[in-house]
């Protein structure tokens, strides 16, 4: 996508450089590992790529807040987001290595870990296993309200996550529901989310509203790649201007609630925020 890019370790600095310059305050972060397996062993390994980043990243900026995303699918080498055994996911087994995960972030030095399998039972799976090796302060921002969407298409490209079959309806939600989204936010929280999420954010701002109006926790909204890629694209054609459809649609996911905004047009944004000033 337009001015995206996938980062090796190497050019961490100048990256972090510029985001600290923006006075961007935290960053999610993602790993594409060299080898991928059927359980995904390379999520949770201390010398992996996110765990490299995050100890670069902390090294760099000691302030910015550093959240990770903790799934499976980018280390699959099948793509789902878990273990599979009989052409299903293992939710169970999956929530051990998903804590394995994060508790190797929290190593790391990750502020917050963003567990994003949509496994149930994942974050109180995650939170027993960070208190019990003393990472009480490392918070779980939690992909509570996933929807089995079709606007994540360019990062699974980049990330080279597409399910080799079959698709993530089994696990992500049905786009049509939105009661669901509520008691899987509810139950999140119960389980000891700090933050809870909606993603995709541009169409499920009824959802971002209504988590709003229901809950009195954090709520965060990922602004999807394919989100940001139309948007961009029709830009090149000429049929838009992105800076003023950008501003327009961050401005919508605030205003229908949310409290954090996740989006490929971070940078952008904040440049054009200092401007105005």
């Amino acid at each position: 996508m337009p001015g995206i890019y996938r980062l090796p370790i190497s050019d961490l600095k100048a990256e972090i450089s510029e985001v600290t310059a923006l006075k961007i305050p935290a960053i999610l972060v993602f790993g594409l590992p060299g080898r991928k397996d059927a359980v995904g062993s390379e999520a949770h390994a201390s010398d992996g790529i996110v765990q490299e980043a995050v100890r670069e990243v902390k090294k760099l900026a000691p302030q910015l807040v550093v959240a990770t995303d903790v799934c499976l699918c980018q280390y699959t080498d099948h793509g789902h987001c878990g273990v599979i055994h009989g052409g299903t996911v293992a939710n169970d087994e999956t929530l051990r290595i998903l804590a394995r995960v994060a508790i190797s972030h929290a190593e790391a030095g990750a502020d917050m870990v963003g567990p994003s399998a949509m496994m149930d039972g994942q974050v109180k799976a995650i939170r027993a296993a960070l208190d019990e090796r003393s990472y009480k302060e490392t918070s779980i921002m939690s992909y509570s309200a996933k929807y089995a969407s079709a606007f994540y298409g360019p990062f699974r490209e980049a990330a080279e996550s597409s399910p080799l079959w079959g698709d993530r309806r089994t696990y992500q939600m049905d786009s049509p529901n939105s009661r669901e989204a509520m008691r899987e936010i509810s139950i999140d929280i119960e389980e000891g989310a700090d933050i809870v999420m909606v993603k995709p954010a541009l169409s499920y701002l009824d959802v971002i509203s209504r988590a709003r109006a229901e809950f009195h926790v954090p709520l965060a909204a990922y602004n999807v790649s394919g989100e940001y890629a139309m948007i961009m694209a029709a830009d090149q054609k000429g049929w838009l201007d992105h800076k003023l459809v950008a501003l327009e649609v961050l401005t919508a996911i605030k205003r229908a609630g949310a409290d954090v905004i996740i989006t490929y047009f971070a940078k952008e944004a904040a440049k054009w925020l200092q401007e105005a000033e």
